[in-house]
């Protein structure tokens, strides 16, 4: 099931930390990080995903 959530964590990284965590502080985290910049939202996701 990580290989699906990182493969949605590349395509749309909020979306894979909200099916990860949830609504929690990560998923706001990423959602600022990803609106400064796509890839810095990326390896937030995929960071989360391996994480948890």
């Amino acid at each position: 099931m990580d290989i699906v959530r990182i493969i949605v964590a590349i395509l749309l990284p909020p979306l894979g930390v909200f099916l990860q965590v949830g609504l929690g502080k990560h998923f706001w985290i990423n959602i600022i990080l990803t609106l400064f910049g796509y890839i810095p939202g990326i390896v937030h996701a995929v960071w989360v995903i391996a994480k948890y």
